[in-house]
């Protein structure tokens, strides 16, 4: 990566000061980047070579100069990996399945990692596709799944054997996603979950923190 040039430095300590302004009720460790709010800085495009900024381009937008917050910019740390990474994500926000269960797909790991900025992004996403909130929060605070519909109880039990114990899937249990889901659905929630759970890994390996423009942390934290 190229040097930043002065100008880019002065704007970003003029940013960093602006953050810190914000949330002096916030402290953040010692090892987090005041900018990007995680132990890694933010990546600029103008400090990548001609493939790095086309790669910034595809996950970032063309008029974008800095990589977006959390997943992105952490992911672009190694940037060959990054953009297939992007694209599979954005793809499987289009499964079969439909938003809501795509949603309740990614809280699942989001808990189990205990991932506060996965799991604060995706409970108001959840809330913004109608997911009902009874749903949000047994997921939320580990509770057993009685009285909910069929379809969320399963995928809530499916992700909870893949993430615990021996991390195995009867055959019962799977032949119940696939009669609810049918084949494709059952993959691509198992795909959602597997998403998550390697940004969940990603955004615990940095210590992601939560940007001001996110609010408060929706995740109790054990």
């Amino acid at each position: 990566m190229k040097k930043l040039n002065t100008f880019a430095l002065i704007v970003m300590t003029s940013v960093a000061a602006g953050l810190n302004a914000q949330t002096s009720d916030r402290s953040l460790p010692a090892d987090i980047d005041p900018l990007s709010y995680s132990r890694l800085p933010l990546i600029y495009k103008d400090s990548l070579d001609a493939e790095g900024q086309r790669i910034f381009e595809v996950i970032n937008g063309t008029e974008a100069t800095q990589a977006r917050f959390g997943p992105p910019n952490n992911s672009m740390y190694s940037l060959e990996p990054s953009e297939p990474y992007d694209v599979m994500n954005q793809l499987l926000r289009r499964a079969s399945v439909g938003p809501q269960f795509f949603e309740i797909s990614t809280l699942v790991p989001a808990r189990e990692f205990n991932q506060q900025y996965e799991w604060t992004a995706h409970e108001l996403a959840a809330q913004r596709v109608g997911v009902d909130q009874s749903i949000i929060d047994v997921i939320k605070y580990n509770r057993p799944v009685s009285g909910l519909p069929e379809r969320e109880a399963a995928v809530i039990e499916y992700g909870r054997a893949m993430l615990r114990g021996d991390h195995q899937i009867s055959s019962e249990m799977f032949a119940n996603m696939v009669r609810l889901f049918g084949r494709q659905g059952t993959v691509e929630i198992t795909m959602i979950m597997g998403d998550y759970t390697m940004t969940a890994m990603l955004l615990n390996a940095v210590d992601q923190h939560l940007t001001p423009d996110r609010g408060e942390p929706l995740l109790p934290m054990p």
